[in-house]
């Protein structure tokens, strides 16, 4: 117990001395491990008497949080340390150029809404947006979406747990919710497209449960089925950049929309290649057609005085054929090597009079 001052000291040193983390807890061991030099001498207390055990433990506790302290503010001065060469390490220069090789490019979706947007711009429409987590009122009810409608079932929607009342909500399975909000709140004449995200149960090559789509709605006093067609024709042949694209219209059932139709566009499928255009195959591309009046009447829009119509398509599937993207999972992976080869520069904003796509 003699040697004490020494061995504290000795420890200290060693301590201050320690160059990095690893000889620091040498010196920790050594000192206060369980065959430590301190850890011994606590040992030997069990054979003293007692007051000279009371003296030599008051001692030896002093002499254990001393050399405790001691690793301790060491430690923090090495971390401190290896901080400060870590961040000295990862210093960046953000006044410096970028690199050529971390150029940015924009997502495809990104790429085919502002396409859309474009689109539909130069025809008069307006943008409209709305919640991704809507009511059954304004997804299903006020779409004319009859009780037992299988979209309603939980296969196919992703529900929240019931409130009090008995009520969900839920994440939208359509951007049509938009069209309901606007007609709500907005008096005719409307004319708005509403892209945006939305969800369903499915997943495979061809769905996803997160995916894209974009809406029409034209309500007015005088609209018909020939808007409806011309304002299509229109739009497939600027956005596929091809001067004559046949189009057929096909009798369907939507419960938001009668007469309802779905739009086919001539395509060509020699040799295993699909080519958009004059051809002997047919492709769907999306579903339309003249509002439900009762549709308007849960609007609050007198169908008597009003109509329009309808249409919906999704973004990802109409950036897949003018862009040969196989896989729609693919526009989700975050790779990046994808995004380098269907990516586009950031430059590259879509103009009527310049290009959709350069």
């Amino acid at each position: 117990m003699n040697d004490l001052e020494r061995i504290r000291g000795e420890v200290l040193a060693e301590a201050a001395a320690a160059a990095d983390l690893d000889a620091l807890e040498q010196v920790r061991v050594a000192a206060l491990g369980k065959k430590g030099r301190i850890t011994a001498l606590m040992k030997t207390l069990g054979g003293m008497g007692p007051d000279e055990r009371r003296e030599a433990g008051a001692a030896l506790n002093l002499l254990k949080d001393a050399v405790a302290a001691a690793l301790e503010a060491r430690k923090a001065d090495l971390d401190r340390a290896a901080l400060n060469q870590r961040l000295e390490r990862e210093r960046i220069d953000v006044t410096l150029p970028a690199r050529p090789e971390a150029e940015g490019r924009i997502h495809p979706i990104s790429q085919t809404l502002d396409e859309i947007v474009a689109i539909f711009g130069a025809m008069g429409f307006a943008v409209a947006e709305g919640p991704d987590i809507e009511d059954d009122f304004h997804n299903f009810t006020a779409l004319n979406f009859p009780p037992g409608h299988p979209a309603r079932l939980m296969h196919d929607t992703f529900f929240f747990p019931e409130r009090e009342g008995g009520d969900r909500y839920l994440l939208r399975t359509h951007t049509s919710p938009v069209q309901v909000r606007t007609m709500l709140g907005t008096k005719p004449p409307i004319r708005i497209i509403a892209p945006g995200r939305t969800y369903r149960c499915d997943s495979d090559m061809t769905h996803t449960p997160m995916f894209h789509q974009v809406e029409g709605l034209v309500i007015d006093e005088a609209t018909h089925m020939g808007h409806l067609k011309g304002c299509l024709v229109e739009f497939v042949r600027t956005y596929f950049e091809i001067d004559d694209v046949p189009a057929r219209f096909r009798p369907s059932f939507f419960p938001f929309t009668e007469p309802s139709a779905e739009m086919d566009i001539g395509c060509s499928r020699k040799g295993g290649e699909l080519r958009i255009g004059a051809g002997s195959d047919w492709l769907e591309i999306l579903g339309c057609g003249m509002v439900h009046p009762n549709v308007l009447k849960a609007c609050g829009i007198d169908p008597d005085k009003y109509q329009g119509f309808a249409f919906g398509m999704g973004i990802e599937r109409i950036a897949m054929l003018k862009y040969g993207i196989p896989d729609l999972r693919t526009f989700f992976d975050s790779d990046l090597r994808w995004l380098r080869h269907y990516g586009f520069s950031a430059l590259d904003v879509p103009t009527l009079p310049g290009g959709l796509a350069r």
